[in-house]
């Protein structure tokens, strides 16, 4: 009984003491909770005599039940006086509201959908395919011969099942050629994967667009004019553009094109490494061996395409240095697009 008035009285001074709700949880857990003091003398009831167990029960019915009122009466003296203290400084309806931030899209996100919107407007299509291809869809089927560079576990990321993620999105056109009878004239945006290490140019995960047209008398011109036409609808009327050799184990013959920088307008500078010339993308006729594996009459039909980088693109139009600041998700930077 000493024990039990002791806890009560020092509980009691806790709680009235106590100005702070989440203090007065504590304290309700301490003397009041399953595991509190005055739960654990319920425990002792039975090593008591069986003539003191009923006044000792009763006294701590009525301890605990008088805890209970004092920690409810407290915790309505805290509200009132937090209430009280909230009155006094009420808001003023009449003055302008405070604003909250305005969230914005990413710039890769813009700049997707800008060169999605230029294609459309030029009659193409979006397609969309799969992250995880096999290596007919990614390698056998784009004419690239098994003993490609590309195919080595230094440059794809393959999975156990035999599978691997896509090096690029030239796999949905080959899906898109598997399905559909030419006439075809489709893009196809999404993210791609390299085992290549991050630095200022280089992503493991990058984003391209790929574009293919196939189609009866379809030329190398016409594809310079598509590409001539994004560059100046993506960058604007002064910019120069030209063409190159290159090759594609998927094109013959095969072409990169290079735009006028658009920091220096061709001048040369740092970006440019002073040639005053950007890479904008890769190109070429799509080779017949490829229509051989799909089953498309390569003599009826021709086709080019064409993979742009997207990532380069946002650091072009943007002016960004480091191709690792659009994965950074530095709200400084995001904040600038809104």
């Amino acid at each position: 009984m000493q024990d039990l008035t002791a806890l009560t009285e020092a509980a009691q001074t806790e709680i009235t003491q106590c100005s702070n709700l989440n203090e007065l949880s504590n304290l309700k857990a301490k003397y009041l909770g399953k595991k509190s003091s005055l739960t654990a003398f319920y425990g002792t009831l039975k090593e008591l005599p069986p003539e003191e167990r009923p006044a000792f029960g009763q006294a701590l019915n009525e301890a605990k039940q008088k805890l209970e009122a004092m920690v409810q009466e407290q915790e309505e003296k805290i509200r009132q006086r937090l209430w009280n203290a909230q009155s006094q400084n009420q808001i003023d309806l009449t003055l302008p509201g405070i604003c909250s931030d305005i969230g914005s899209l990413h710039p890769l996100t813009l700049v997707m959908r800008e060169i999605e919107d230029i294609f459309l407007s030029m009659g193409f299509e979006i397609a969309e395919g799969y992250d995880i291809e096999d290596e007919f869809h990614n390698f056998d089927a784009l004419n690239t011969p098994p003993d490609h560079p590309s195919r080595n576990l230094a440059d794809t990321f393959f999975l156990r099942d035999g599978n691997l993620l896509r090096t690029q999105t030239s796999t949905v056109q080959v899906r898109v050629m598997e399905k559909y009878a030419p006439p075809i004239r489709i893009i196809s945006p999404g993210r791609c994967y390299r085992n290549d290490k991050a630095d200022a140019s280089h992503s493991p995960v990058f984003h391209q667009v790929e574009g293919l047209v196939v189609d009866e008398r379809t030329t190398l011109a016409d594809m310079k004019d598509a590409l001539q036409n994004f560059a100046k609808l993506m960058f604007g009327e002064k910019v120069r553009t030209r063409i190159r050799p290159h090759f594609f184990p998927f094109t013959e013959p095969s072409a990169e094109m290079d735009m006028s920088c658009t920091i220096c307008e061709g001048k040369g500078c740092r970006v440019c490494k002073n040639t005053g010339w950007l890479e904008l993308c890769g190109a070429g006729m799509v080779d017949p061996a490829v229509f051989d594996f799909l089953k498309i009459d390569s003599e009826k039909y021709t086709g080019y395409a064409f993979g742009l980088g997207i990532d380069r693109i946002a650091m072009m139009k943007y002016d960004i240095p480091d191709l690792r600041i659009l994965y950074e998700n530095d709200l400084r930077v995001l904040r600038q697009f809104r």
